[in-house]
């Protein structure tokens, strides 16, 4: 197999590695688009195996730093001037003003090569992206950019400066990403570019644990809430439309057979009647649970048509019924957990976490929102601050239920320690393990009832 061979299924296989979905005929599509457009113009060569392997643009966060680890632009330390810091620092502001991407690529090398390393050995032992930016401090020349942005078109100060910064902002951005994916590159010399391209690249907003998501992640994850809950939505009608075929009834398909012969030519089906099934949330609310607990609400509430009736509670160590906000919440989702805070009595003499009063609150208060066509899901860590976790309250809920699910944001080997209470849950409900969104709309589509 040839080196370039080899490059496109190392490109490839870690693409699949975060949940890019790539077929063999995209793969063989891949390899003709670099037959075709050869290596001399590395740019056009990565929009050419994006356009070949990607399904959307959400999909480039992932790729493109994982093809800065295959098709990288040199082999290495760079054959460039490096130079001290302050020599880097005018270099790139030159780059910066003239927007020159060639010349600002050779610096992100110049720059991980004199401020990047760190250790003893001949060389270096690493390279840090991190390290290299904190001693360049790119983002203090954006007043020196402008000046000379400025003084190269004559432009005058005033409003066209706040576009100027943005575009500089911009720059300056495009110059750290170049400067991770140098670093990367470094170090996947070392350790090898698969170890790399796995442990390396920041994963999809959809595949990162709710418990570590950050700000951007959850906004993306909601941007993505409507999409997601319409290809749910046709698996449940799908399903619903399965289901209301019936299964046989062998009973009155044996009885039918008797005027061919005992010979069951046409099987009679058990007709259901088609009922759409009522739901309801009991939803932590508190600490980093809360960005779960958020985009879950939102799926739910997007996905209401498929329910006769759906019913949302949050809770912090106090229960309080949040449906009406959440069908506002459509217009400014970001918002919702701010004004669900703001608006419900979610906490009483302390802000901690404690299920048992909460569940209890609900079995006491809002009983009757749990019938037999009733299905519960329960989301949270299910730790209880060492408070009692009122195992008879769940147990009451789950009695009146259809059914009840337990989704927990931890991972399952963190379930019973320190004060977590989740094994004691799961012996009464059934309890999933759900880090990630996309394990979220897989169980709902496997779990929602039809």
């Amino acid at each position: 197999m040839t080196a370039v061979a080899e490059q496109i299924t190392g490109l490839v296989g870690a693409l699949r590695g975060h949940g890019v979905r790539i077929g063999t005929g995209e793969t063989v599509d891949a390899a003709r688009a670099v037959e075709a457009l050869g290596l001399a113009d590395r740019e056009r060569l990565r929009e050419g195996l994006a356009a070949t392997l990607l399904h959307g643009p959400a999909q480039r966060a992932v790729f493109d730093p994982v093809f800065d680890l295959y098709f990288p632009r040199g082999v290495g330390g760079p054959d460039g001037e490096s130079g001290d810091r302050e020599a880097v620092r005018d270099r790139l502001a030159e780059a910066l003003a003239a927007d020159d991407r060639a010349m600002m690529a050779r610096l992100a090398v110049d720059a991980v090569d004199a401020l990047g390393g760190y250790g003893s050995s001949p060389g270096s032992d690493g390279w840090s992206a991190y390290q290299t930016l904190d001693r360049l401090r790119p983002q203090t020349l954006l007043a020196r950019v402008r000046t000379d942005v400025r003084g190269r078109d004559g432009s005058g100060a005033g409003f066209a400066d706040r576009l100027l910064d943005d575009e500089i902002r911009r720059r300056i951005e495009e110059f750290r990403r170049m400067v991770g994916a140098e670093a990367r590159r470094r170090v996947a010399e070392r350790r090898g570019r698969d170890e790399i391209a796995r442990r390396g690249v920041v994963p999809t907003a959809d595949r990162v644990d709710f418990l570590f998501a950050n700000r951007d992640q959850l906004a993306e994850l909601r941007r993505a809430v409507q999409p997601l809950a319409r290809k749910l939505a046709t698996r449940l009608a799908a399903r619903r439309r399965r289901a209301a075929r019936g299964t046989v009834d062998l009973r009155r398909t044996l009885r039918s057979s008797l005027s061919t012969g005992g010979v069951p030519m046409r099987p009679v089906l058990r007709r259901r009647r088609p009922v759409r099934p009522e739901l309801v949330l009991l939803c932590d609310v508190s600490g980093s649970v809360s960005g779960f607990s958020d985009f879950t609400m939102l799926l739910v509430q997007a996905l209401h048509d498929q329910f006769s009736k759906v019913r949302v509670f949050a809770f912090v160590n106090r229960l309080d019924e949040v449906t009406g906000l959440l069908h506002h919440g459509r217009a400014d989702p970001e918002g919702l957990g701010t004004r669900i805070h703001a608006e419900a009595t979610l906490t009483g003499w302390h802000g901690s976490s404690d299920y048992g009063v909460a569940l209890g609150e609900f079995a006491a208060r809002y009983g009757d929102a749990v019938g037999p066509r009733t299905t519960v899901f329960v989301l949270g860590d299910a730790r209880t601050n060492m408070s009692d976790p009122n195992l008879a309250a769940v147990r009451e809920v789950a009695g009146r239920a259809r059914r009840v699910y337990w989704l927990n944001p931890e991972p399952r080997d963190r379930w019973g320690t320190g004060d977590s209470a989740a094994p004691a849950y799961a012996e009464l409900v059934e309890m999933h393990e759900c880090r990630t969104a996309r394990q979220l709309s897989a169980l709902i589509a496997r779990l929602l009832p039809v």
